[in-house]
């Protein structure tokens, strides 16, 4: 069994409700031997929806859940009787869900905040019954509406954390440490690459009450947007952060050079990344005194704030939450309003099958359904309803 419970990643099979056939049913009794026609119309299928909810962080409670069914509609039944309506299922997913079609790998729909309810397959309507076929030139008629077919659909549910501040940066380069420092946040931390394998969440406070999210993935590799190292599988959790927050150590060879990299591994994987405000932290300063921090200051990239950290010392850490608050509240950095414009690229279908394989998520969901119905209206073109009792005189 896996050790960690953080999924993020799950392949379902969706399949909403058939509508219920209408009734083909001529009333005929002891006083109205003529009723004339009076099958009900047949209930619709149950549809599937999507709903936010804040209280779920993980796809956990979906990774066993390979098949959902929604209720099918009941059929219409004599005097009028109207069918059941299949009931409707909803299905709770936490805020930043992208839906994707698992065999043709297109883009669906996506959930973004609490309480947002998006439809994924809607039910079948349900089939008129005879009554409904009435006219002065056919008083009886003898046939009725079948409910509209069922849809299904397998899909592929993958989660985008929704985090204010995004951190970016090599293995071993001080992410995990700073989220620890900052937060309540707990991630593991140790001396030697890829200790932190899943995505970890912190709440960061900041003055006045006010406090911001932090993200903190598993370290970039140069390579990561071919799929090197794991880089592949979480970059999408930066995706739709509001700030990138670059961190490089200093005992770097070249700062520049391996800002560059990163640079180009979200460019690769999505361009639309570099249009995210952008903070660079030189990251390990308490090795550094002053004269070594003015050498290496020209060296860095321009056009984005920097700043010298040491999340161990505590050195820069408030001036550091100062430049975050201020970028993050600038005008051409809301959030708002914009997590609903997001473009969702279709996912590439030459490298699906390898991405399936690796979640452990390639077996086939599908599932043969059997028609109930099958065969009842060619045993009994219509009903007739014999309620009246023999006369015992």
């Amino acid at each position: 069994m896996a050790e960690s419970n953080f999924v993020d990643y799950v392949k379902i099979c969706c399949r909403s409700g058939k509508g219920g056939r209408g009734s083909m049913h001529l009333r005929h009794v002891k006083y109205n031997p003529n009723g004339g026609p009076d099958g009900g119309d047949g209930g619709r299928g149950g549809s599937i929806y999507l709903r936010g909810n804040h209280n779920y962080w993980t796809l956990l409670h979906l990774k066993f859940q390979r098949h959902v069914f929604a209720e099918h509609g009941g059929n219409g039944g004599r005097d009028k009787c109207h069918g059941t309506d299949g009931k409707d299922i909803y299905i709770d997913v936490p805020c930043g869900t992208v839906v994707y079609n698992a065999e043709t790998g297109k883009y669906v729909c996506d959930v973004n905040y609490d309480g947002q309810t998006v439809l994924l397959l809607k039910g079948g309507r349900g089939g008129l019954g005879n009554f409904q076929f009435r006219t002065a030139t056919n008083q009886a008629p003898r046939y009725a509406q079948p409910g509209e077919p069922m849809q299904e659909l397998t899909v592929i549910m993958e989660l985008k954390l929704l985090a204010d501040v995004g951190l970016v940066g090599f293995p071993n380069a001080g992410k995990s440490t700073l989220l620890a420092a900052v937060s309540a946040a707990k991630p593991k931390i140790a001396n030697y690459p890829f200790t932190t394998l899943e995505p970890n969440l912190g709440i960061v406070s900041y003055r006045d009450s006010k406090s911001f999210v932090m993200a903190d993935i598993p370290g970039i590799i140069e390579g990561a947007s071919a799929g090197k190292g794991l880089g592949l599988r979480f970059l999408r959790h930066i995706e739709r952060n509001s700030l990138l927050l670059f961190m490089v150590p200093a005992d770097s060879d070249d700062i520049r050079k391996e800002y560059e990299i990163l640079l180009n591994e979200l460019r690769t994987f999505n361009p639309e990344m570099l249009d995210k405000q952008r903070v660079l932290a030189v990251t390990k300063c308490d090795m550094l005194d002053q004269e070594l921090m003015d050498e290496i200051e020209p060296t860095l990239p321009e056009g984005i704030p920097h700043i010298f950290i040491s999340a161990v010392s505590g050195m820069g850490i408030p001036a550091l939450k100062d430049i975050l608050w201020e970028e993050l509240n600038k005008e051409s950095n809301k959030i708002e309003g914009k997590v609903d414009n997001i473009a969702h690229r279709a996912k590439d279908l030459s490298h699906l099958q390898e991405e399936l394989k690796e979640e452990g998520e390639d077996e086939d969901l599908s599932y043969e359904y059997v028609n109930e119905d099958e065969g009842i209206e060619d045993l009994e073109d219509f009903e007739y309803e014999e309620d009246w009792e023999e006369d015992k005189k």
